[in-house]
């Protein structure tokens, strides 16, 4: 008998004896139930309709039936049901338990998981299925194992006894979870582990009597996996972090870290999400340090908000705090945004409306460097109010910026004051698509009621009280222009601008907040030359330059240079004049890139007078995919920090004998699908002394990943005025390793905290 015949001869036998409960299945192209691809994950529609309430067909190549008892279907055995299949040697179907019983060879599938057994049992009207001896796969997720037994009851549920876990591609036993219970409750998707045994190459490292683990994307609370590490500052590290979903929109981490030279160290994240705004809470506390010197109690916290109010209202905070100023030189931290030594601690609230918006800030600092003798100013606190009103009378636009400010400073020797700022404008702006036309007038008045010493060497020149009234002058003109080159759609972008501001003696005014803006190609266009309103430089000056962009025919910029310098009319007191020249230096920006692959980055001010290069630097750059070579090179002249920068003392030998001449290299190579490499290297011209080497070499795979990391820094200098006195780096050895899988990877990288480190100054319109 024919293949097909004993098919249907089987079929029609269950038809007869069981209908409606099976029902036939032919050979015929028309007759035949449209599958899925096998192994493949459903969703959404699918899963939304019920499984049972479709019919089952059989094929087998024989069946003997016993009636109102069961069916015995023998040899190629296969059962479908919806996306639900189920081919064995032998299958029993037993019609008033509504079970069928596969045997030998077991294969199923459904639209969660697919799996191999000796046996397994299904009851057709519920989603219960038992399996014997069985290895497993999930279809939605990564995920698969081995369990003794394992029983499926509803569509994402499992339980197995002496069961396995891994994210592994089949063949690949790198990791995998065993336990003597396991239970995988994909609705939640979360697994619970009971006696578990975490091994590696089959070699068991850690048993864990009770742990959970995500499967999935969703957010579950338990015992993350562990990751570990080795440096040559903490020794052997370990890391247990554990999740807790407290709410839709709030979670805590806590993370224990074991630091083999240190201690113990207890990290805490909660992160928060409402109508008000996001924020977290971070916090690390170690009881105690056994390389503290005084081995107290060492700690840090960081809490930052920034959230909106009915649209109007903005609010934000961002304070943070550690128990010393040692803290983040012995400790791996991610508390608080430091800047400049200095940790910021600094609230605002601020309300805007269409045509004015007002703010209060306050803004404070925890120093980190005992050796520095400038401490920044406290603001305590400042209200700012700006009113804006455009075109309020015949194209002319109006507004008022204005602040009010409290200075604070830990330092007796420095001044406090309250300052006042007033400053009212007029902009008459003109524009066309070939070019614009702006005037704008400003008058900048400011009161300063300051507190000082007067006995201070530093404070001699000061006043207690100060009224300034400056004025501002200022046209801007810029023309476009564009022709067609080859291949390529060239702009020319001429702008010249004309500023006055009169001298105005600020000597009896300190400054608080005010500081030296760097100086560029788009600095030349600027109306101030410091930040803050301390000190407002004179100005009677014509600034002028260009800039020249190439597009190619997917407009797509390739290629700018922009270059300009200003010409003093009468120059400022700051601007030294010892050539006679009433010019600036030529300031030059450019960017090149050619094919997506080679990209470039220059800068530079020359003066023409002293035939001297004032400031420099370059990015060069080879990129393909994850493929990078990169080099980097900055210039500072001696004269130029003698002339901008304020040091504490006349010795400019304490910081720099030649200037600022630096150079790096950077680079990443991905070696194969699986191995990435990185290193980079900084070295100081000036001096001849590396400042930064780092070299990184890791291995990722489908479902685990292994970092090594090598570097030195420059940490320490003590003899900053010797210079045959060696520098002090530190060196780090790092080994991490984590898995990978379930929606997540678990573990940790291997990053350094390197300051200097790889970025893409290039500036063109993509």
């Amino acid at each position: 008998m024919s293949l097909s015949s004993r098919t249907v001869l089987a079929a029609s036998i269950s038809a007869a004896l069981y209908v409606p409960t099976a029902s036939s299945e032919s050979n015929n192209e028309t007759s035949v139930q449209q599958m899925p691809t096998a192994d493949q994950c459903l969703v959404a529609e699918s899963e939304q309709k019920d499984i049972n309430s479709h019919p089952i067909h059989i094929k087998a190549d024989k069946v003997t039936a016993e009636a109102d008892k069961q069916a015995t279907y023998e040899g190629d055995v296969i059962i479908t049901q919806g996306a639900r299949k189920i081919t064995a040697d032998s299958i029993t179907h037993k019609p008033l338990e509504q079970t069928m019983v596969a045997k030998g060879d077991v294969n199923f599938r459904d639209t969660q998981v697919t799996a191999k057994a000796d046996k397994i049992t299904t009851k057709l009207d519920t989603d219960e299925t038992v399996m014997e001896n069985t290895q497993y796969q999930f279809l939605c997720e990564s995920g698969r194992g081995e369990a003794a037994m394992v029983l499926k009851s509803g569509q994402k549920v499992y339980e197995m006894e002496d069961g396995s876990l891994t994210s592994c591609p089949e063949g690949d036993n790198t990791w995998r979870m065993k336990a003597g219970s396991i239970e995988v409750d994909k609705n939640e998707e979360i697994a619970y582990f009971y006696h578990t045994r975490f091994e590696v190459l089959d070699v068991p490292i850690m048993y864990v009597p009770y742990m959970t683990m995500p499967v999935g994307n969703t957010r579950k609370s338990g015992l993350l996996f562990p990751s570990f590490g080795l440096d040559t500052k903490d020794g052997l590290k370990a890391s247990i972090p554990i999740y807790w979903n407290l709410a839709p929109n709030y979670d805590l981490t806590t993370t224990i870290n074991y630091m083999e030279r240190r201690g113990t160290q207890l990290d805490a994240n909660f992160k928060y999400l409402t109508h008000y705004g996001e924020g977290f809470l971070r916090s690390e506390y170690m009881s105690s340090d056994k390389r503290s010197d005084n081995d107290d109690h060492r700690w840090g916290y960081t809490f930052q908000h920034d959230g909106v109010i009915n649209e109007s209202w903005k609010v934000k905070i961002d304070y943070s705090r550690v128990s010393d100023v040692d803290y983040f030189k012995d400790i791996s931290s991610n508390v608080g945004n430091r800047e400049d030594g200095q940790l910021i601690q600094s609230g605002s609230a601020a309300y805007r409306t269409d045509f004015w918006d007002m703010e209060l800030k306050v803004k404070d600092f925890q120093i980190l460097d005992n050796t520095t003798s400038t401490q920044p100013y406290q603001l305590l606190p400042q209200f700012k109010f700006n009113y804006y009103l455009p075109d309020f009378y015949q194209g002319v636009n109006f507004d008022l910026i204005s602040h009010i400010s409290r200075f604070e400073i830990q330092d007796a020797e420095k001044p406090s004051a309250t300052r006042v700022h007033v400053e009212p404008g007029i902009t008459i702006p003109f524009s066309r698509p070939w070019g614009s036309v702006t005037a704008e007038g400003r008058m900048m008045a400011t009161h300063y009621e300051q507190k000082f010493d007067s006995k201070t060497a530093g404070n001699a020149l000061l006043e207690e009280k100060v009224t300034r009234v400056i004025p501002e002058m200022r046209l801007h003109g810029e023309l476009n222009l564009e022709r067609q080159t080859g291949n390529y759609l060239q702009t020319l972008e001429p702008q010249v601008q004309y500023l006055y501001i009169p001298e105005n003696d600020q000597s009896n005014i300190a400054w608080y907040d005010t500081t030296l803006l760097q100086t560029d190609y788009y600095g030349l266009f600027r109306s101030r030359k410091h930040s803050g309103v301390d000190y407002i430089q004179s100005a009677n000056q014509f600034s002028y330059g260009a800039t020249s962009r190439f597009y190619d025919d997917g407009f797509k910029e390739r290629m700018n240079i922009s270059f300009g310098q200003i010409y003093y009319i009468t120059p400022p007191a700051t601007v030294t004049n010892e050539d006679g020249t009433s010019y600036s230096a030529w300031a030059v920006e450019t960017d090149f890139n050619f094919n997506d692959y080679l990209y470039y980055h220059g800068g530079i001010q020359y003066d023409i007078a002293t035939s001297s290069l004032q400031l420099g630097n370059s990015t060069l750059e080879y990129r393909d995919g994850n493929n990078y070579l990169q080099g980097t090179y900055r210039y500072v002249s001696k004269d130029y920090i003698k002339q901008n920068v304020d040091f504490v003392d006349d010795n400019k030998n304490t910081y720099t004998r030649n200037g600022i001449s630096q150079a790096g290299v950077l680079g990443g190579y991905q070696i194969s699908r699986n191995w990435h490499t990185e290193m980079q290297y900084f070295h100081d011209m000036s001096e001849n002394i590396m400042l930064e080497g780092l070299a990184k070499l890791s291995y990722t795979s489908d479902c685990w990943f292994v970092g090594f990391s090598y570097s030195q820094q420059l940490r320490d200098w003590k003899d900053v005025g010797n210079f045959d006195t060696p520098p002090e780096y530190e060196s780090n050895f790092k080994f991490n390793i984590g898995i990978r899988g379930f929606g997540q990877e678990l573990g940790s990288g291997g990053s350094t905290d390197n300051a200097l480190g790889y970025g893409r100054p290039f500036y063109l319109n993509n």
